[in-house]
């Protein structure tokens, strides 16, 4: 991707302030795209639009809670309020608790459905009309290699993740006409603050943990940078004919599941 390949574009990313979101927010920015950082973390969200700014890109920063329908839709508005438009949302906020039904809370159910799945839900209800008006756009939402097979300890994640497989392919049966484009980028492990945070969760040393996730073809760990790219591809001109695709990004981890 082009320095300038998103000139002149509007994107708002989901989850924003650490991981996956604030990789894709700055490989965005650094493309050309204006940017907005949605998320609960005020000090990170800050964090990552003081480092956009600093390399010269534009960015502002919507403090929110993505299960709640005002704050996605306030969040929207802002977005075209500052940039304009809104060419390329990006859903990547994410949440997981390490537990089996019978361990999980209903609440722990609850909000993993509300942030991973009812997050998709509203904010592509806000963002599709505005990018149907301006004549098109592209959704990107991060899904996950355990949303394709199932993963032990991570029940609500999985089924979560699985939810927003299905919901992509949807989006781009109903979108299409519309010249809106979506589709889901399914990570392996990747070295985020909520992989290690899984660690903490089982008990298990970070070391040990993530050394046990690199055992997969290209032998290593994700980093949120190559997420990142692919997110770019799927947004960008070079995908123009590519919507509904589930592209899963896990270094091979899943090859051999058939």
């Amino acid at each position: 991707m082009t320095q300038q390949g998103f000139k002149d574009r509007g994107a708002l990313i989901t989850g924003g302030a650490s991981g996956i979101g604030r990789a894709t927010a700055l490989s965005l920015a650094r493309a050309g795209a204006a940017v907005l950082v949605m998320d609960l973390d005020e000090l990170g969200g800050e964090a990552v639009v003081s480092d956009i700014r600093r390399e010269g890109g534009r960015a502002v920063l919507a403090v929110g809670d993505v299960s709640r329908a005002v704050d996605c839709s306030d969040a929207v508005a802002t977005c075209a309020g500052e940039f304009g438009r809104l060419d390329i949302l990006c859903n990547s906020a994410g949440i997981i608790y390490r537990s089996s039904v019978v361990e999980l809370t209903e609440e722990q159910w609850d909000r993993t459905m509300a942030v991973n799945v009812r997050s998709v839900y509203l904010m592509s209800k806000y963002a599709v009309p505005l990018m149907a008006q301006q004549g098109g756009g592209a959704i990107v939402n991060i899904g996950s290699g355990w949303g394709l097979s199932g993963g032990r300890r991570a029940a609500a994640y999985c089924a979560s993740k699985g939810a927003v497989v299905q919901l992509t392919k949807a989006m781009a049966l109903d979108h299409g006409d519309q010249n809106i484009r979506v589709n889901c980028v399914c990570p392996g492990d990747t070295d985020t603050p909520m992989l290690r945070g899984e660690a903490q969760q089982l008990g298990e040393p970070i070391d040990r943990f993530l050394s046990s996730a690199a055992t997969r073809p290209i032998g290593r760990v994700g980093r949120p940078e190559d997420i990142a790219e692919a997110v770019l591809y799927l947004a960008s001109d070079a995908a123009a004919f590519v919507t509904g695709t589930i592209l899963l990004v896990d270094g091979g981890g899943l090859a051999g599941t058939g």
